[in-house]
């Protein structure tokens, strides 16, 4: 762990971290980490409390002298992918991206390091092999063109004495929040079988192992780019919906054709991409660097967030 000399203090000895964003199921939990720890946590977003995106001045004296910023920005892609739709998942992205970078080349004493979240739908649909950051496969159409996008907009911010790592997360799974609500509500009226084919992988991540792939991080200063956060372990749809009936204590599932998915999708108001698109990633650098994952497969997962 980082030693306590080594940390970035504001004027009252606390660390100082920023939360970009983080107003979700993620940021919250970070939210609760660094608090429980006695950080000096503060938040920019558009909710009420918190620094406003507009407000560039309070940006920069809020990043000036901080230990950390993560931005987690970005509106939810759990929605019609119509051109409204699409303009704000872009932009909510990409300018908020731009306005921390612009405020921490402001700062007369800039953030240690920059964590901006990624997304791991930035590869195409794999169904041959697992996607790594040496040699993975850039996928194409809006969900793809986003992420490059995003990522684009974080490298090329002028930030030479920020160290900066970008995260392609993919599913984060913990209790009580995120993607674990629909498919936990699914496994216990019976409908957790098979989503279309069944055959697509599922990477996910255990939310414990990625808040401590963010401590890991912050105390490897000589790791910076593009990090997968992803378990090692990567299911297809048919093990990922077995192995959570038997977490629920639910022997069978009714599956759910592509059809009938493509239907209730428009009824939801969401996109069959979050479910058919077949995410195999392996988070090659960490393991590499030595990081080891407290949950590294789905049976230990579920176990931990059903119990």
């Amino acid at each position: 762990m980082l030693k306590s000399s080594d940390l970035a203090e504001t004027a009252n000895g606390k660390r100082k971290i920023v939360l970009a964003g983080a107003t979700g199921f993620i940021g919250s939990a970070l939210l609760e980490r660094y608090t429980a720890r006695g950080c000096d946590v503060r938040m920019i977003s558009r909710r009420p409390g918190h620094l406003s995106w507009d407000d560039s001045a309070a940006i920069v004296e809020a990043l000036n002298g901080a230990e950390m910023l993560v931005n987690l920005a970005g509106r939810s892609v759990n929605c019609r992918y119509n051109e409204r739709n699409r303009r704000e998942i872009l932009t909510s992205r990409t300018e908020t991206t731009r306005i921390l970078g612009e405020a921490i080349a402001a700062c007369p004493n800039p953030p240690e390091l920059w964590i901006n979240s990624s997304t791991a739908t930035i590869y195409r649909d794999a169904r041959d092999r697992p996607m790594t950051e040496a040699d993975g496969e850039i996928g194409n159409g809006f969900s793809v063109q986003v992420a490059q996008d995003w990522e684009e907009a974080f490298f090329a911010a002028d930030t030479p004495q920020t160290r900066k790592a970008a995260l392609r997360i993919a599913i984060a799974l913990g209790r009580g929040g995120g993607v674990m609500v629909p498919y936990a509500n699914l496994v216990r009226f019976g409908l957790g079988g098979p989503q279309g084919p069944g055959s697509q992988r599922f990477s996910w991540i255990h939310l414990e192992d990625l808040l401590r792939i963010v401590d890991f991080l912050a105390e490897r200063r000589d790791l910076s780019g593009v990090f997968n956060v992803s378990a090692p372990e990567q299911v297809t749809n048919k093990e990922q919906m077995e192995i959570m009936r038997r977490a629920y204590g639910r022997r069978i599932g009714l599956p759910a054709p592509a059809w009938m998915l493509e239907l209730g999708a428009v009824f939801i108001r969401t996109e069959t991409e979050l479910i058919l698109k077949s995410r195999w990633v392996q988070p090659e650098r960490l393991l590499q660097e030595g990081f080891e994952f407290r949950y590294p497969t789905l049976r230990e997962a579920m176990a931990e967030i059903a119990r």
